[in-house]
Parts: structure tokens; sequence; C-alpha cells
């Protein structure tokens, strides 16, 4: 009865998912607009196991070319204790910083990010870059922003929409960085196949393809300056109102009106252009998510009904006029 009980634990410890492994050119694609802010910076990789992890692959082998001072990243194992390994200076004496002058210390802990261990660690770093368990986002993010850091890390868009999350978009505490969408992991060889997007390469190695992924980020990016570029004319015929708020319904974000001044609904993808020179944020309608409209509904019901039928969720936002 106990092995039964101790696989059925097992199964559903992995069936959370969370063992995705970032492909280098998606780090790559992502962090090159994200150079200038890590000169004399202290970098921490906190999900990682550094053996294998491409975040610490891509700032060990950067080292000099980012100005870095100082690259950390820690291993989590349920188990056992792990450790830590330091990248900071040249001890071989090459003339260079790389990945012979890496120095491992042992943990007496496991390596979780909550751990006392952990903690300290992360007080001492500037920027955190990582993909985060799926399943603990919430909790990671808010431990980041409990200790002041800059970050750049991996989640799903899903996230953009739970209570935690939205307020600190909404309020530009937090953003999107610049790639969302469809990205590919590798995942361990424990992970159950799926029907679609999973796949074995030549070699063996599990992969997950995800269409949801999007970068979380605090640290200032051009991309949030850039104004998106508005055609459309608002008529009356073609825009919409939501039964139950004062807003009308934009179904593409190409079709945001240029001269209208009133509260819009928008598709959640609005988040991956958005510019708070260009719009205010006013708050979130969706089917199971109550108290983040940021205006009154009409008729007492949460999320966007047209006609009497639940659309998909929407940001509400509002254009910011421009002094001429």
């Amino acid at each position: 009865m106990a092995k039964a009980k101790n696989s059925s634990l097992n199964k559903a410890a992995k069936a959370k998912e969370d063992e995705f492994y970032t492909q280098i050119k998606d780090i790559e694609d992502e962090l090159r607009h994200y150079r200038n802010h890590f000169k004399d910076k202290i970098v921490l990789c906190n999900c990682d196991d550094p053996r294998t992890s491409n975040f610490w692959r891509y700032f060990a082998i950067n080292f000099d070319f980012l100005g870095l001072k100082k690259l950390i990243a820690t291993h989590y194992d349920d188990k056992k204790p792990t450790y830590k390994l330091e990248l900071s200076r040249d001890i071989t004496g090459d003339g260079k910083v790389n990945e012979d002058d890496v120095v491992e210390t042992r943990f007496s802990q496991n390596g979780d990010f909550r751990s006392p261990e952990c903690i300290e660690i992360l007080k001492e770093a500037d920027i955190v870059v990582t993909n985060p368990p799926f399943s603990l986002f919430k909790e990671y993010l808010a431990q980041l922003l409990e200790y002041k850091k800059r970050f750049v890390i991996i989640g799903s868009q899903n996230n953009i929409t739970y209570k935690e999350v939205f307020p600190l978009l909404r309020d530009n505490k937090v953003w999107l960085g610049y790639h969302s969408g469809d990205m590919s992991f590798m995942v361990p060889d424990y992970y159950e196949p799926r029907a679609t997007r999973y796949w074995q390469d030549e070699t063996g190695q599990k992969w997950r393809s995800m269409g949801n992924i999007t970068w979380f980020t605090n640290l200032d990016i051009p991309k949030r300056h850039e104004d998106i570029l508005l055609y459309k004319n608002y008529s009356a015929d073609e825009y919409q109102f939501y039964d139950n708020y004062d807003a009308i319904n934009v179904n593409k974000i190409a079709d945001i009106p240029c001269d209208y001044t009133g509260v819009m609904g928008v598709p959640i993808t609005f988040m991956n252009k958005y510019n708070p020179k260009q719009f205010e944020i006013v708050g979130l309608i969706a089917g199971n998510i109550k108290g983040l409209a940021g205006i009154p509904s009409k008729t007492g019901k949460d999320g966007p009904y047209i006609n009497g039928k639940l659309k998909y969720g929407r940001v509400l936002i509002r254009k910011i006029p421009h002094e001429d």
C-alpha cells in the first residue's frame, strides 16, 4: 500500500512538469536586447543545473564581452544537498574569465530558491536570469519583487491574467520582453509522450513545444517605448460595446482606432506591444477573473459579454492624449 501511495505521489510531482530546459538560441535571441544592463553586475541563475544549463553557458561564454562582475548559478535536488558555481575572476592567469575559473561551493541545503542559503545569494545578486518552475511562477516572481531584484525570466502567457501578476503589469512594475509565442524545450526522459507538441530527436532527447511562452522583465528596453501604429478610425457600426462594461470591443490589435478616447477591450496579446506612454491599462476582464476590471460592471457579470455571449478575455485600455 505504501509503495502504491509513493508511486502516486511521484506521478503527481512529475505531472507538474517543471523541468523545461531552455535552448541557447532562445536565450541569445532575447538577451541580446539587454546587453547594456549587465555591465559590472552580479548575475544569478537560481533555477538551473549549472552543469547543463544554457543560461549558465550563455553568461559564462560572454562573461568578458558583457563585462560581468560575477556569475552565480545554483543547483536544485529535491533529495540531497547541492552546490553553487561562481565565476568572477581570472584564476588560471590566462588573461580571460571562462569555465576554467569556476569555483564550486557545496550547500548544506538542496538549492531550492526559497531556502535560506539561496535567499542569501539572491540578496547579493543584481540581476536574475532564468526559467523558473512554471508551477511556482507566482511565488518566484513575488520573491524577486520582495528583494527588489531586476530580472529577465521565462513564463507562460497565462500568467498575465493571474490576479497576483496582472496588477504588476498594469502598474508598470513588470512588463513583457521581446519574444512571445512558441518555444521548444528539452525535457527529462520520464516525461510521458503527448499527442501533440512532443517529439524525440535522433539522439533520443525528448522535446516539448509550448505556444504560449513569454519573457517577463523589469529592465527597461527600447521595445516598450515603441508606439503601435494606428490607422483605423472609430465607427459605431464596427465597434460594439460590451453588454456589461462601458467599453468597446476590439478584436485585433491592428484594429485599435486612432481617434477613440474611451475605454477599449483588446486581446491579451496587446501586452506584447504595450507602450505606457501611448496607452493606459485600465483593467482586465475575463470570465473567471474578478476584481481586475478597473471600471464597474453594469450587470454585475464579470468577463466581456456581447449580445449575451461571453467572449475571450480582454485587457481594458485607454489611449493617452498627446500634447501638440
